[in-house]
Order: structure tokens, then C-alpha cells, then sequence
């Protein structure tokens, strides 16, 4: 399966996130990764459906976004609308998970099944099959700039050996704590994307992205 890298905007400088998007386009990143938080779920705010409108028509890059929300089922069609190509929903915030994978399908996004480093892989099995894209996290949500959370590549390997013994091919994400130096143990472990923040919009942000890029091995 082809590796990918999602730059996360919440590491951006958003005095200058227009362009600082277009460094990450410009480095050949195909992702953005649009972390969404509504204080209730998380206990940070970040930012919703006006922002990711307004930079949607600047590019072509594909919108990774990430709902970190109570009953996500509530915004996904706003989300949609307003650009998403992705739409991450977490198993511990949503009240009924099948339907809510399901109505992000038939929006014509991708669902996304987000999970957090306490709940075991196991729990994910009866909906993989309703989700198109799976998000570990390694790290606690809420915050950007977290420290990779020892024992994530374990989990990895454990999704991944579910995702293969259940014959789906689909791709799976990691977010959290994710660098230049663990980046090569991630994607050995069986990550498909990796979300990376701080890493890439702290300093220059063309040369961070080519050399994870060179580590994925585009």
C-alpha cells in the first residue's frame, strides 16, 4: 500500500497559514490534516467548517479532517460541504458507530475510524469493515506537540494484523508524537499515513516534508 505523509495545521502559524498550506503543496505532500476539537470531547477548541472552507479553494490537496467531538454525526454533512475528502469520527465519542461511518459514506467522504490509546484494538473489529481509513492515536487528543506514546507501535502492529486477517485493505494513520527519527519504526509497524505537526512546521517547512518524504519513500 502506498505511504503517505498528512501535514496537521495545527502546528501552523496561522498569521500565515495560507502560505505555509501552499509550502506544504509545493514540497509534494498530497494530505492536509485538519485537527477539529470542541472543547467537550477534547478540552481544547481549535477550529471548524468557516476555516476549512476558506482554504479549500486554494488548493487540491486532500482534506484529512479530523473530528474530535461529541456525536460527530451532528457536523459531518457541514463538513462535507465545506470540503472534508476525509472525515475521521472517534469510536469513544460517537453514540451509534456503524451509522455514523455509514452517513460519512454516503456523503461521498471517506469515513475515518479514530480511536485513543486506551481503548484496545479489539474493539475496533465490528466496524473496520464500515471504514475506509483507520486513525491510531499515539498520543492523548487534544494537544498538539505530545510526545510518541510508548507502546504505539505494538498497537500498530496489532490493527494491522486485524485489518490483514480480516482481508480489508484499507489504509491505516498514526497521529501523535510522530518525527523524523521514528518515522522509518512507525511505517515498519504498519502504518500507511503519518500525521506530523510540530515536525514540519517548526523551521523549514519544504525541507522537513522532503525529508519525510524520502523516509516514506516517495
Amino acid at each position: 500500500m502506498k505511504k503517505y505523509l498528512a501535514p496537521s495545521i495545527l502546528a501552523a502559524d496561522f498569521n500565515i497559514l495560507g502560505q505555509q498550506i501552499r509550502s506544504v503543496g509545493q514540497a509534494g505532500a498530497k494530505y492536509l490534516h485538519i485537527d477539529v476539537m470542541d472543547g467537550i470531547f477534547v478540552p481544547s477548541i481549535s477550529f471548524g467548517i468557516p476555516l476549512i472552507r476558506s482554504i479549500r479553494s486554494a488548493n487540491d490537496l486532500i482534506f484529512d479532517v479530523h473530528l474530535m467531538v461529541t456525536e460527530p454525526k451532528r457536523y459531518i454533512a457541514d463538513f462535507r460541504e465545506a470540503g472534508a475528502d476525509i472525515i475521521s469520527v472517534h469510536i469513544e465519542a460517537c453514540g451509534d458507530v456503524r451509522e455514523t461511518l455509514e452517513a460519512v459514506k454516503e456523503l461521498g467522504a471517506i469515513p475515518g475510524l479514530a480511536f485513543n490509546p486506551e481503548t484496545p484494538v479489539e474493539e475496533l473489529e465490528p466496524y473496520i469493515p464500515y471504514a475506509g481509513q483507520i486513525l491510531l492515536m499515539s498520543v492523548h487528543p487534544g494537544f498538539g506537540g505530545q510526545k510518541f506514546i510508548e507502546g504505539s507501535c505494538e498497537r500498530l502492529k496489532l490493527l494491522a494484523d486485524l485489518r490483514d486477517r480480516m482481508g480489508l485493505n484499507i489504509p491505516i494513520e498514526i497521529d501523535g508524537g510522530v518525527t523524523l527519527d521514528n518515522a522509518s519504526e512507525i511505517l515498519q509497524s504498519g502504518a500507511d499515513i503519518l500525521v506530523a505537526g510540530s515536525s514540519v512546521f517548526n523551521g523549514d517547512i519544504e525541507r522537513n516534508i522532503k525529508d519525510f518524504l524520502e523516509v516514506i519513500g516517495e
